[in-house]
């Protein structure tokens, strides 16, 4: 009986496996588990909804770059932007997985647009990835830095600014979905880099700098190469008698900054050992740049100086190009081939820049509104132009670039602050007064005064920077409110400007949480500790008058000058404060 009835159970399993076996456990009486479709993996424009594709004409382009996959295989994918189909496919060589990487809209017009994916199986199962983007206007880049002769932001697209080339993409570069400064950064990729040609850049003094976030896969890599053809070794080139190599190497876990000089008859290095590791473990932005003079080359990482050293020069022969991202193809002889980190704001200088001048480099990372005012009201950052209050105009004459703003009765401009306001808050300008009228508001960014809407002086947030007459001279103080009250900030005697110097004087101020600072010509006027800003109530900004916020006292319009207003969203130092002075000096 026993064994009888084993065999009953024995037989009704494998009836049962049978059964299902022979089953499409596909269909959903079978499963609890329905096919889920495609997977779309979008690469760019980013699904975050973050880019921002700058441009100074009226029309950009874009290319966007996704995966799809799916176990069954693939029917169909569409692609619209705005409701506009631009891509059908239907045609795959591989119809599980299938890659889009030059996908290019022309026409794309300022303001923000929608793209739609839509992707469909063999099952007709649909999926679709929708992101927005924006095509932003920005006024044709002029330099910003004495010596900058190129610019590279990554800000969603390869595009260099002074020159308004695009660079060559070699593979499938992508971009981060973050950055340092900035909409977004690049992203490197397995076999792929940018190209650039060199036309133009190279000299007996060449600078770079640039945000790097290392990615230590691969353990070695080229980050920015210019050297010559090897043609002796086409397939593994390594011929360092030109150019430079800047590059990484695993040391024990860490990331090893090295750079090597061709000086014609041989090759110099400049290797700082441990003081140029990066940590790859900490995930984080640091600043990479070296100098090449005549007779010296310096290497420095955030600032500091890893390594420097004298050498012969540079000599520049067969340097026709330059690989960002990536050794190859000039210098792959010992595997320093693609870099798979995220770089950001590359800049190259056509002198040999100082551990000052990077300083002012690095402090330009946190920078969240500039105007330059050469001609117009335009705010670079975000390409809006200030709102025009009264008649303000140009003065035919500036500290940098080709013209300042100039003062004018009952004129000054407002801008929104929208984004820009936190715990740490400086602002840096060039300044020359006129002293007449002889007490003025310079740059204010205060609450509204209900109580007094024709005389407001309402102190309890935001910042009032103004100037008043003291016995002929002109005298800077600061004002900032803290919330239950207001904390002054006046150097006296040190915060004096004579008018009738003429001159252009730099002007800088910086609040952290705990501590107020103002600086004249680099130097320290009044400093002090307060229980921090607030900033209820502080929507617009005011540049060159108190009204309407400040007018209570009589700080109305300023007929001065003033030029490269620079705003920062971090309490700047007085070393930084110097640096960014010298730059644009």
């Amino acid at each position: 009986m026993m064994k009888s009835k084993d065999l009953k159970y024995l037989s009704i399993l494998l009836i049962g496996i049978l059964f299902f076996g022979c089953q499409d456990l596909e269909r959903l009486e079978f499963s609890d588990f329905p096919y889920d479709g495609p997977i779309i993996t979008l690469l760019t424009p980013s699904a975050s909804g973050s880019t921002v594709i700058r441009s100074t004409e009226p029309t950009a382009s874009i290319t966007i770059e996704f995966q799809v996959e799916d176990d069954l295989g693939l029917a169909n994918i569409t692609v619209e932007i705005d409701d506009s189909e631009i891509a059908n496919i239907s045609d795959f060589p591989n119809s599980t997985l299938f890659n889009v990487d030059d996908l290019t809209y022309d026409g794309l017009t300022t303001g923000s647009h929608t793209l739609v994916i839509t992707a469909t199986d063999t099952n007709g199962v649909v999926v679709t990835v929708t992101t927005l983007f924006e095509k932003a206007d920005v006024p044709p880049y002029i330099p910003l830095f004495d010596g900058e002769i190129f610019y590279m932001p990554f800000d969603g697209n390869y595009t260099e600014f002074v020159s308004g080339s695009d660079a060559t993409e070699v593979g499938s570069p992508s971009f981060a979905g973050e950055s340092k400064s900035g909409s977004d950064a690049y992203a490197g990729a397995v076999d792929s880099y940018l190209t650039f040609p060199t036309t133009g850049l190279l000299g007996d003094e060449f600078s770079a700098a640039f945000w790097y976030k290392v990615n230590a896969d691969p353990n070695r890599a080229g980050i920015f190469v210019i050297g010559p053809p090897d043609v002796d070794n086409p397939d593994s080139q390594n011929n360092r008698t030109s150019g430079f190599r800047l590059f990484r190497e695993d040391a024990s876990g860490m990331q090893r900054i090295k750079l090597n000089v061709g000086t014609g008859g041989g090759d110099s290095w400049f290797d700082g050992g441990a003081l140029a590791d990066i940590d790859p473990s900490a995930n984080e932005w640091v600043h990479i740049a070296f100098s090449i003079s005549g007779s010296q080359a310096s290497v420095y990482i955030d600032g500091e100086v890893v390594r420097e050293g004298d050498f012969a020069g540079v000599d520049w022969t067969g340097c026709d190009i330059m690989s960002i991202m990536s050794g190859a193809p000039r210098f792959t002889g010992w595997g320093h081939n693609y870099d798979s980190s995220y770089m950001d704001e590359l800049r190259l200088f056509n002198k040999s820049i100082s551990q000052s001048d990077v300083i002012g480099l690095i402090a330009q990372s946190s920078q969240i509104l500039k105007m330059s005012f050469d001609g117009n009201y335009t705010e670079f950052v975000s390409g809006s132009d200030a709102t025009e209050v009264g008649s303000p105009s140009f003065a035919g004459e500036s500290k940098s670039g080709s013209d300042a703003y100039a003062g004018a009765v009952d004129s000054y401009l407002t801008f929104p602050t929208t984004g820009l306001l936190g715990d740490e808050f400086s602002a840096a300008f060039w300044y020359k007064v006129n002293a007449d009228p002889n007490r003025a508001g310079i740059f204010v960014i205060g609450p509204p005064d209900v109580d007094n809407p024709d005389s407001q002086n309402n102190r309890t947030s935001g910042f009032r920077l103004f100037r008043e007459d003291a016995s002929g001279m002109q005298r800077i103080k600061l004002n900032v409110g803290t919330g239950g009250g207001d904390s002054w900030f006046d150097g006296g005697a040190l915060a004096d400007i004579d008018p009738s110097a003429n001159e252009w004087v730099h002007i800088a101020f910086s609040i952290s949480g705990s501590q107020a600072s103002v600086y004249i010509d680099g130097e320290v006027v009044r400093e002090g500790d307060f229980a921090g800003v607030d900033w209820t109530g502080c929507d617009i900004m005011s540049i060159m008058s108190g009204a309407p916020r400040f007018t209570g006292w009589g700080h109305n319009y300023d007929s001065s000058y003033m030029d490269e207003l620079t705003l920062y969203s971090k309490a700047l130092s007085q070393i930084e404060i110097q640096a960014i002075m010298a730059m644009t000096d």
